[in-house]
């Protein structure tokens, strides 16, 4: 028989852990403001950074907002949002985060050169559809996950290749968590913007389009690089 190998908990997981398990129960409800990093170090008797990386792992299940300035906050859901022990969900830390840009590079970038070279009419309208949607969702944080989401499908449904599909599926699920963190802290971020990131989608688009192969490869990897980019920066004002 084989067992699996039980691996430790990091400091920053029980922190998430115990917050999530009061907002499960109620002792913490929407609207709810957090003790400062300060307070629940001392209270949790554990460093900052680890409180740090705690909410930042709950703010990418959507259970808090951190609003600049002012705190960190329970966010609005319903009953049936959080049905799951957070040990189940992906706790995005920067080497998390760090490990799973790695994993879109490689397969991102592939993905947009092959459907550069066998994308059809059909795919360039989902394209398009996709796009349009993300420019209207602006302003909607969810609809816009949900655009940047489906634009990223439709690049993959382009290259026409099976086993690609497939590798893609199995990493789907991971990969949509990498891009709602990433979306979240791109648009947290004062140095970038929203048509920012839509510029650098359309630039994808239009190399796919003109079936540019190398060209679609070359604004891929810019773009996961910027989001990489950010992502560092906002890690290290969080640290400060």
């Amino acid at each position: 028989m084989k067992y699996k190998k039980i691996k430790p908990k990091k400091i920053y997981e029980e922190v998430a852990e115990q917050i999530y398990e009061l907002i499960r129960n109620g002792q913490l409800k929407p609207g709810d403001k957090l003790d400062s990093v300060q307070q629940l170090a001392e209270n949790f008797q554990v460093g900052r950074s680890a409180i740090r990386e705690a909410l930042t792992s709950l703010r990418a299940m959507g259970l808090v907002e951190m609003k600049q300035g002012e705190g960190t906050y329970v966010k609005e859901f319903g009953k049936d949002q959080i049905p799951f022990p957070l040990s189940t969900a992906i706790l995005m830390n920067k080497d998390d985060i760090a490990q799973l840009l790695e994993v879109r590079k490689i397969i991102e970038t592939g993905t947009a050169a092959a459907a550069a070279k066998r994308r059809t009419e059909q795919d360039i309208s989902k394209m398009e559809m996709a796009l349009n949607a993300m420019l209207e969702a602006q302003g909607d944080e969810e609809l816009g996950e949900k655009a940047d989401l489906q634009f990223h499908l439709s690049i993959a449904e382009a290259a026409h290749n099976p086993l690609l599909m497939g590798l893609l599926n199995q990493v789907s699920d991971i990969m949509v968590e990498t891009m709602r963190e990433t979306r979240r802290v791109w648009l947290y971020s004062k140095q970038t913007t929203v048509k920012q990131l839509y510029n650098e989608h359309v630039a994808i688009f239009e190399a796919i389009k003109k079936a540019e192969e190398e060209e679609a490869r070359n604004r891929m990897i810019y773009h996961l690089d910027n989001v990489e980019e950010i992502i560092k920066k906002y890690h290290s004002s969080m640290s400060k």
